[in-house]
């Protein structure tokens, strides 16, 4: 459904993402993830020709090229804002777009619009127009969606039909490519990972083999904590440090043993142990910085 083969996207003089390389397939729903300024909101544009790039972007075999979006008649987006116009109703916001009226209709009921939708746009909450502009995305029956936090400004229910909405459409063959900043909630949707940091793309799985890899750690606590930091270091060993525990990669765990123990540092504790996705990510963005440690 859609390729992204060394895209590279500048603003100005400036390089935003570099040399970028991804697949989605049909039905396919992956999460787009990062901290703030990592570049997810730049490769959604850039994915819709709105941005300056270079390298091949393909959408359903059709090159997307700079503005000229032919080969993004297939895609409904919701990137940043809402694209509504306010002095118009919820209805009239959704008829500028909808190519079949029962479809129009169909949303409206899914999303439990109907005790607004004929009132004004300007009136709406945040919340509102979340839900106005995700339907504006979903109509035509797209071949592929791309959603910039759509679950910002919702409430738990309306949070659970949009998972419900996604999931009915994935089945049928859509593509979701998917960012937001509540892991937990795009956890319970996507089967696929892209982590991106500083423009690059540093995880790019399944989500099953993503949690397989990186789930588990170890936490390690010795007789000598500060003796311990130097020794990691100085074997460029990745840790994390809270309160004098230390949390390790498993790989590395009998090469520290072996350290430790010839340095005569003593082990009080090695026990694995499970790592939230939200733990994992830190993990991860931190390793890649080369940080020693985090916060929870």
């Amino acid at each position: 459904m859609l390729v992204v083969q060394n895209v590279n996207t500048y603003i100005g003089q400036k390089r935003i993402i570099t040399d970028a390389s991804f697949k989605i397939n049909p039905g396919n729903i992956i999460g787009l993830i990062g901290p703030n300024g990592a570049g997810k909101t730049t490769l959604m544009k850039t994915i819709l020709g709105l941005t300056k790039f270079n390298g091949q972007i393909l959408l359903n075999q059709t090159t997307v090229t700079e503005n000229q979006h032919a080969a993004l008649d297939k895609v409904g987006t919701l990137i940043e804002h809402p694209a509504i116009y306010p002095f118009l109703t919820g209805q009239q916001n959704l008829e500028l777009y909808a190519h079949d009226p029962d479809d129009c209709q169909s949303l409206i009921s899914k999303l439990n619009m109907n005790t607004y939708i004929h009132d004004k746009a300007k009136g709406y909450s945040l919340g509102m127009k979340q839900k106005l502009g995700i339907a504006i995305a979903l109509l035509n029956k797209p071949q592929l969606v791309i959603l910039d936090e759509p679950m910002n400004g919702l409430d738990v229910e309306a949070t659970i039909i949009v998972r419900r909405l996604i999931h009915q459409y994935a089945a049928k063959g859509t593509a979701f490519l998917i960012s937001s900043h509540i892991l937990s909630e795009l956890q319970k949707v996507m089967n696929q990972v892209i982590l991106i940091n500083h423009g690059h793309i540093i995880i790019n799985q399944p989500i099953a083999e993503f949690e397989q890899l990186h789930h588990q750690v170890y936490k390690l606590h010795t007789n000598n904590s500060q003796l311990t930091v130097d020794l990691l270091k100085n074997h460029h060993i990745h840790y994390t440090l809270d309160g004098g525990i230390f949390q390790v990669n498993p790989k590395n765990i009998f090469e520290i043993q072996d350290i430790l123990s010839s340095q005569h540092v003593y082990l009080k504790e090695l026990t694995p142990i499970s790592s939230s996705f939200e733990q994992i990510v830190v993990q991860l963005l931190n390793q890649q910085r080369g940080g020693d440690h985090y916060d929870d």
